[in-house]
Formats: C-alpha cells, structure tokens, sequence
C-alpha cells in the first residue's frame, strides 16, 4: 500500500472524508485564520496574500477587540468579511422581572400575543412565488455552462437573497416591538423539523419560525429581557381561563369557545395564553386565571380568516 493510499485510509478511519477538487462554484467563502494587529484601520482590511481591500463597516468595532479571524463569503449582492472578534466581555444574566407576555406562532397570522395582539404573516416566499417560477423557467432554457445561464442563476439568486433579506427583517422589527411590550417573553418549543415534513411545510419554512426565535432570544438578550420555550404540547386544546381541555381543533375553527366557562377568543390568542401560563409557573411565578384579571384578551374580530 502506498503512502498516497495509507493517508486516504487513515482519513477515512477518522471520519473525515476524501479530499475533494475543488470546482468553480462550488465554494462560496474562504477563511484567514489568523490575523495579524493592526489589520483594520479606516474602512480598510489587510488580507494575507491579497493586500489593503476597503470594505464597509456595518457597526464599529471596539478598540479593545482583537481580530481573530476574517472569513470572505461571496452572496449574489456582492463579497462580505465576517469578522471574528475576541476581547473580554461580561454577559450579564437576565432574571425573570418586569411584565410577561406569552408568543403562539402560526401561518395565519405570524404571532398571537398573550394580551390579544396579532401580527401577520408577511409571507416573504409567496409574495414573489410568480417571480421566482418565471427567472427559474429561463435558467432551464439556457445553455449549459453560457454566460445567458450564469445570468439568469445571479438573477435568481437576487432574488432569494431578497426574500432572506424581507424575512430577516420582519424577524428583527417584531422581536424589538415585543421586547418594548414586557421584561419575559415565552414562546412554544416546537418541533421546526417535524412541522417542517408536514403538508403545511412549505409555509413553515416560508414563515421561518426557527430563525424568529433565534433572533427573539438575541434581541432579548441584548436588551435585559428574560427569554424563555415552555412546553408546546396541547396549547390549542386548553381553555386559558378555566384550564379545561376543549379537545383538538380543526385548522379552519379559527375561534376559541369553552363549553365549560363560556371563554371566547381568538385560538391563536388562547394558545399563547396557555404558553403564558406555562412560562410563569416555570419562572416561579404566582399564575392567576384570566377571570382575576391577570390579562386579558381582545375580543375576536371578524377580519380573522381561515387558513
């Protein structure tokens, strides 16, 4: 066995794979690992082998902060640096204080809140469904390997960036208007991967539920609000203000209606209801029923539509 052979052998036994060629358009980034001081000074990057490049600073970086790694990434806008800074910060933890308020995610409307407030769903996919079919339907026209092809794939990926970019910043508008509302926010932990699989999985992942809560807990953390996932099971089938459980519900009953207590609302509100409960008996706190006046929910109005 040669040497050659010997060190593919070992890789593999090492679970790190074959090397493999490394074809145009297949990598999209590449990573400096160690940088050197004094590598970034007015809006300029010294890069290894490269030299001085200007770049634009989305925020300023502290003086304290030492570069330890630039990784250039190519998008369909243009070529971005990722810097990775190192320096000493202490990251303070954040207690359950201030008002609660608890989040029930859906497709009808993107966010319910626990005090009767919904949010909806932008839709960011569909929205441009028509557009995105049509610059696909011209890639598949052209000639493989053209410059028409190459064309027509920037355009497309444009395009998905755009729809990325529309999603990401409803997420950050969102999560800064609910952290001005309460100092503890809980959400449903949901199973993003089953739900994913599910025959509402394209509105799902178009919605983006996982990257929400991400950004939620980020925003959360940034501004002293306690972040918290509860339970998620039966959210919908419990009655928030007698604790009755009123059975599954169909996708189209849109309205919460306990037989028990008479309690009547809106079903995404009543779910995020639940999670508020949920959320302060973890925490600790003292839950009232919603007939104590601990919150109350607005009424449900008729522009409340199926999905």
């Amino acid at each position: 066995m040669s040497w050659l052979e010997q060190a593919f052998v070992s890789m593999w036994e090492q679970n790190h794979g074959f090397p493999r060629f490394k074809k145009a358009g297949t990598m999209r980034s590449f990573v400096f690992p160690q940088m050197s001081s004094g590598s970034i000074e007015n809006n300029r990057i010294k890069l290894p082998m490269i030299g001085w490049v200007k770049f634009r600073s989305s925020r300023k970086i502290p003086d304290d902060a030492k570069l330890a790694q630039v990784r250039i990434v190519l998008k369909a806008s243009g070529w971005y640096a990722m810097l990775t800074l190192q320096w000493n910060v202490e990251v303070p933890e954040v207690t359950p204080h201030g008002e609660a308020i608890g989040i029930d995610v859906g497709i009808s409307h993107f966010a319910a809140v626990s005090n009767g407030k919904l949010f909806p769903n932008p839709r960011p996919s569909r929205a441009l469904e028509r557009k995105l079919k049509l610059l696909q339907r011209s890639v598949s026209r052209k000639v493989f390997g053209s410059n028409n092809r190459k064309k027509a794939l920037s355009m497309v990926s444009k395009l998905h960036e755009r729809i990325a970019n529309v999603r990401k910043d409803y997420h950050w508008l969102l999560s800064h208007n609910l952290c001005d509302w309460a100092g503890m926010i809980f959400a449903e932990d949901l199973n993003l991967k089953g739900l994913a699989r599910g025959f509402l999985g394209k509105h799902c992942l178009d919605a983006g539920w996982g990257q929400f809560f991400e950004v939620l807990e980020q925003c959360c953390r940034k501004r002293g609000v306690f972040f918290l996932k509860v339970n998620s099971k039966k959210t919908s089938q419990i009655c928030p203000n007698c604790l009755t459980e009123t059975g599954k519900k169909e996708l189209s009953e849109r309205v919460h209606s306990c037989d028990h207590c008479g309690y009547t609302t809106d079903r995404d509100v009543a779910a995020a209801q639940v999670v508020l409960m949920r959320g302060l008996a973890a925490v600790g706190h003292t839950v009232k029923m919603l007939s104590e006046g601990k919150a109350v929910a607005l009424p449900v109005t008729k522009e409340s539509s199926p999905l």
